[in-house]
């Protein structure tokens, strides 16, 4: 062919001369222009190129392409209306483009990848293959190392087996020469008593034999050399071996060895005889344990004499002694209180030192007890009691300049009385405050009464002594009444007269109880164990059960065990009054003391001990005692139970106590019960300290029971239980304020009381017979006035003769309900036709009268 020019080219392959020339280009051909001239090998290197392009590069014999790509462009125009109502033309243009490959690629190329597929995850299974090669041979030699680890051990404990039992049979063989050689001297000897006795020469005495050494001190039982069967070679002393062949006794039988760490237990030929000691309760599997034998068979022992019992049933002494006789032991009765017997051990003799006093301060309610105790401590408590009394035992270590004192501040209201003998009963003087404006009041009384059941000497403070009606001389003429004499009228109790707001007489009252306790000659041991008493107990948010407690005598640590009635524990911390912290308490110092288990009951005894494994025991001892006693107390039985799924009872205030100390609490109790009469009483479903919970307003909702808390609130949980069960709280600081609420609730249950009132008289005028109503009486009333519902009584000569009811009322010819005074009326009088002239008809009604309480 030719050479041509580019347009002519591209007229011959009818393409638009502008893609040819880019086609040129692209095939790396430069021409100038459409006129430029290209030559064959240009032609042919074009058509390359666009094989190449197309994929017919490598196409097999028959030059089929394997790829083929088409382009196809189309052009069209679209007509669009604008807003001028003009129409306007807009040119598209399409461009497609289709790529067909042949199938043949198509499979290769999927081969391909299937073959890369097939070689990862070969590679893959073989990782896999030695990585469990490699996991499975590291197992067996960790198998191997553990065997040979066995192996080596176990021959070690034969090795060690075989020599122990290389040393016992030797040291066997040892006492047996040595029992030997004593029978053999035993019998030289009885032997030449003999001879002597008959005259005749005594033989020579045999030759002793060397005593056999211990295996240990042969340095062959060290060896570890083994024979040539592979046994261990067993070392023995040369003179036991060489006297054993001489004899030629026969080999010895070794004794049974425990193998394999099996014990040798023989069972016994004859019963075991085991004596038992038994409580005043013991459980059925407590007492199989002391008796070495099953619960079964004491169970079955307990049904042949009739009692049923399970396992964890606690049965009573007598039972219990009979059982173990039964089965063939031996009962040794214990005492009650035989686990309490020298709780605090053995204690070497202490020297007895003085001790400061313990002054308890009693007397009547707003004597001023508290005022005169905080005039000597220079701080205010009265004015942080609620309602200005005292409700708690304030404990104070007072050090004046005369000496150390402890005072007890006791409440005067009526419902603390078991504080007051609580504090009477721990105290060493009773400064007796009386006022002199008020005399001798109820809670002087029983203080004086507590003072001389407790044996304690008592110094009276006539107190207020600076007010205008003070009258000190009256005060000692009242108390002489009951057998309180001051020193000046030839007594032996010391009268002072002190006012708390002025001072007066403080320093005279401190010097008299100071002397009062030299006289007494006060002393405690200073070491040892201590013991105390439990003044006042709390349970406070953050630190627990807290106790106030005076030291009796001992010395109190920090870290010491410690027992209180039932609870238990350690001492984590000391306080003083004032809040400091101390690390130990000395006798007569009260202490308020952290750690017990639980609150203890106020007055309790405190007593530190020696572990507190001890502590424990005794506690809990202790407290299986009460809960026996509780239960006791508290059994239902089932007919009561039914009778309570009914009608509440009436007549019972049901109440729930919670406060913030032991003291309060059981004053509030007391006094709520004493509340009780014949017709309403006071029934105390609980009583407890800390603040009211759920399970506090579940039970009084379950006994519907009023909640009182004294000193302390319910919380979130409590309050939220409270809308739901609808049980009623009230909260009180003051103890009277809950005692007069109570008193009201009760009064409000009183039956009320029937009184008749005589409302009207008639007398009889007439009388008349009627077929209707039999005998009607023509009546005149005379006084008040009768009614037709109210009840009458017939009068003959002012005695009763008739009680009942109006049949009938009538004026004139009508039916009346009611005639008043000076007007005539028939009256017939209701199963009763005996009515007479000159009778009276009686006329009351019934009233209901509101009871209180007394």
């Amino acid at each position: 062919m030719a050479e041509v020019t580019v347009s002519q080219f591209a007229e011959v392959l009818k393409v638009p001369v502008d893609r040819l020339l880019a086609q040129l280009d692209q095939a790396g051909i430069k021409v100038s222009g459409p006129d430029a001239r290209i030559t064959d090998d240009a032609k042919l290197e074009l058509l390359t190129h666009l094989r190449r392009a197309h994929g017919s590069e490598d196409a097999g014999g028959d030059g089929a392409p394997r790829k083929i790509t088409l382009k196809r462009k189309t052009q069209s125009e679209l007509k669009l209306a604008s807003n001028q109502g003009r129409a306007r033309t807009v040119s598209v243009e399409v461009r497609r483009t289709r790529n067909y490959i042949k199938r043949d690629v198509l499979q290769e190329q999927a081969r391909a990848q299937q073959d890369e597929i097939d070689h990862r995850r070969r590679e893959a299974e073989e990782a896999a293959r030695a990585e469990t090669e490699r996991a499975e041979n590291e197992r067996r030699e960790r198998e191997r190392l553990e065997a040979e680890n066995r192996r080596r051990v176990e021959e070690e404990e034969a090795r060690r087996r075989a020599q122990e039992e290389a040393r016992r049979v030797a040291e066997q063989r040892t006492r047996d020469d040595e029992a030997r050689r004593r029978a053999e001297r035993e019998e030289h000897d009885r032997r030449s008593s003999e001879r002597e006795r008959a005259g005749e020469p005594a033989p020579a005495a045999p030759r002793e034999r060397p005593a056999t050494p211990p295996p240990a001190a042969a340095p062959a039982a060290a060896d570890d050399k083994h024979t040539r069967y592979g046994r261990q070679e067993l070392h023995v002393a040369t003179d036991v071996s060489s006297r054993y062949k001489k004899k030629r006794r026969a080999k010895a039988r070794p004794l049974p060895t425990a193998a394999e760490g099996k014990h040798g237990f023989e069972m016994p030929t004859a019963p075991v005889v085991r004596e038992v000691g038994i409580g005043e309760t013991v459980t059925v599997a407590e007492l199989a344990q002391k008796m070495a034998v099953k619960a079964t068979e004491v169970i079955k022992v307990l049904m042949n004499m009739g009692v049923m019992a399970t396992i964890n049933q606690p049965i009573d002494q007598d039972t219990a002694v009979l059982v173990v006789e039964e089965m063939g032991h031996t009962a040794k009765v214990l005492k009650e209180n035989q686990i309490e017997v020298d709780l605090q051990g053995a204690q070497a003799e202490a020297e007895l030192e003085p001790r400061p006093p313990v002054v308890t301060v009693m007397g009547h309610v707003d004597h001023g007890k508290t005022s005169l105790l905080d005039y000597i401590r220079s701080t205010k408590v009265a004015a942080g009691e609620a309602g200005g009394i005292t409700q708690h035992i304030g404990a104070y270590h007072v050090e004046t300049p005369r000496g150390v004192i402890t005072f007890l501040d006791t409440p005067g209201h009526a419902a603390f009385t078991a504080m007051r003998a609580r504090g009477a009963r721990a105290t060493d003087v009773v400064v007796l405050v009386v006022a002199a404006d008020d005399g001798v009041m109820p809670q002087t009384i029983e203080a004086i009464q507590h003072a001389r059941a407790a044996g304690v000497p008592i110094v009276v403070a006539v107190n207020k002594i600076d007010k205008s009606d003070a009258d000190p001389e009256r005060v000692r003429t009242e108390l002489s009444k009951h057998e309180v004499i001051s020193e000046e009228w030839g007594g032996e109790n010391i009268f002072v007269p002190v006012s708390a707001r002025t001072g007066q007489g403080i320093e005279q009252l401190l010097e008299a109880i100071l002397l009062q306790s030299e006289v007494l000659e006060l002393r405690a041991p200073r070491t040892g164990l201590a013991a105390g008493v439990v003044i006042e107990s709390s349970i406070e948010k953050g630190r627990g059960a807290v106790a106030t407690v005076l030291v009796k005598r001992g010395t109190l640590h920090m870290g010491d065990p410690i027992i209180a009635g039932s609870e238990f524990g350690r001492v984590r911390a000391m306080f003083d009054e004032n809040g400091k912290p101390v690390t130990e308490a000395p006798p007569s110092m009260p202490v308020v003391v952290l750690g017990l288990s639980a609150a203890p009951n106020a007055g309790d005894e405190l007593l530190a001990v020696e572990s507190e494994r001890k502590a424990r025991e005794v506690a809990l001892y202790r407290q299986g005692k009460f809960r026996d006693v509780k239960l006791a107390r508290q059994s239902t039985r089932a007919e009561d139970v039914f009778s309570q799924m009914g009608e509440e009872k009436a007549g019972v205030v049901s109440v729930l106590i919670k406060g913030d100390v032991q003291g309060s609490v059981e004053a509030l109790r007391e006094a709520l019960t004493k509340l009780s009469t014949e017709e309403v009483q006071v029934k105390v479903v609980a009583s407890g300290l800390g603040g009211i919970t759920v399970s506090d307003v579940q039970l009084a909702a379950a006994s519907r029971a009023l909640i009182i808390g004294f000193n302390v609130r319910a919380d979130a949980g409590a309050r939220d239980a409270v809308k739901e069960t609808g049980v009623e709280v009230r909260y009180y600081s003051i103890i009277y304020e809950a005692i007069d609420d109570v008193k009201q609730m009760m009064t409000g249950m009183l039956q009320p009381e029937i009184k008749e009132q005589i409302v009207g008289i008639a007398q009889v005028r007439e009388v008349f017979r009627s077929s209707k109503f039999g005998v009607v009486a023509g009546c005149l009333v005379t006084e008040g006035f009768v009614r037709r519902n109210n009840p009458i009584r017939v009068l003959r000569d002012n005695v009763v003769i008739f009680e009942g009811a109006l049949e009938s009322l009538r004026r004139f010819k009508d039916d009346v309900n009611e005639v008043r005074a000076g007007t005539e009326c028939g009256i017939g009088v209701k199963n009763y036709q005996d009515v007479r002239v000159n009778d009276q008809i009686e006329c009351f009604a019934r009233v209901e009268v509101a009871r209180t309480l007394q």
